[in-house]
């Protein structure tokens, strides 16, 4: 029975997107799960998969878990996402996000297997999204030229590939510091705290397990090509904040609107991303929630008494 399940291997399986990816594929009876992170295993749950320590900017250590645990799949979701910290250590950014996306490529090539590389907005500079597939890429931050430059890397292989991209992903995960806006917003009213909140930035937030989802019917299928995979709706995080404010009952006067003149920031934002998902809707059958389905998902996976 076995032989006939798709081996799929998640890398960067402790972050936000893996944790959803891993939790997601666990349900279906068709995928052996195969996680990997750079550190210790990280992940809430410990049944059901396999899981290896593996550093993707280390050829050796891929060559070596790849080779052992021999994926149809790779689902790469590991990078250094930090658009600030990016810009500030450009080499640290590029072994990341560049450098591992080469040895993933070569033995993928070697090994024939398909792999699926994601990649985010800020490869479009930001001056008419939202954005299609066939939309030409213009990054505007050293993390958006490093993403840029990992999807050529890609596209240009001998391999079957596809380049998953998507925009500001929300969620909940376990044992994980990084915050997003919901969780800033709704902690610093509760804290009865006045924040001041972008209104020039425009994106489609993605909630973390429709990116998971997303992921998955292009790894099912092996799909190849660029997919656009986030929300539907065109979003300031000013229009986030109010909205999240509204849904757990909180002081909406405590929410100002500014514009992003007035924060200093080493790497410059792409003014207005998002995405158009028709292909990926059509092609896939995906289907995003909405943002005020997506703050009842994590306000569903909250600890109570956050």
């Amino acid at each position: 029975m076995t032989t006939n399940k798709k081996r799929i291997l998640i890398t960067g399986s402790n972050g936000l997107l893996g944790q959803k990816l891993v939790a997601l594929l666990l349900t279906r009876q068709e995928v052996t799960v195969i996680a990997t992170s750079s550190g210790r295993n990280r992940l809430p749950f410990q049944e059901g998969y396999i899981y290896h320590e593996m550093d993707v900017t280390n050829p050796d250590s891929l060559e070596k878990v790849i080779t052992l645990t021999k994926p149809q799949v790779i689902i790469h979701t590991a990078a250094m996402t930090n658009v600030d910290t990016c810009e500030l250590e450009k080499e640290m950014c590029w072994k990341i996000n560049v450098t591992a996306v080469e040895y993933l490529v070569e033995i993928c090539s070697r090994l024939d297997i398909f792999l699926q590389y994601v990649s985010t907005d800020f490869v479009f500079d930001g001056k008419q999204g939202p954005y299609t597939e066939q939309d030409e890429p213009n990054p505007i931050s050293f993390y958006g030229w490093s993403k840029y430059a990992a999807e050529k890397l890609v596209k240009h292989a001998s391999l079957r590939w596809a380049i998953t991209r998507t925009v500001l992903v929300y969620g909940i995960a376990q044992d994980m510091s990084r915050s997003n806006i919901i969780l800033w917003v709704k902690k610093s009213l509760e804290e009865g705290k006045n924040i001041q909140v972008v209104t020039d930035q425009w994106r489609t937030p993605t909630l973390a397990e429709d990116l998971a989802m997303g992921c998955y019917l292009i790894a099912q299928q092996e799909a190849p090509g660029i997919f656009h995979i986030s929300g539907a709706e065109m979003l300031t995080p000013y229009d986030m904040a109010i909205r999240t404010a509204e849904y757990f009952d909180l002081n909406k006067h405590q929410i100002a609107a500014t514009d992003a003149s007035q924060f200093v920031q080493p790497a410059r934002r792409p003014p207005r991303t998002g995405f158009i998902l028709d292909k990926a809707c059509q092609q896939l059958g995906y289907q995003p929630h909405t943002f005020l389905e997506g703050i009842a998902i994590m306000a569903s996976q909250m600890p109570m008494n956050d």
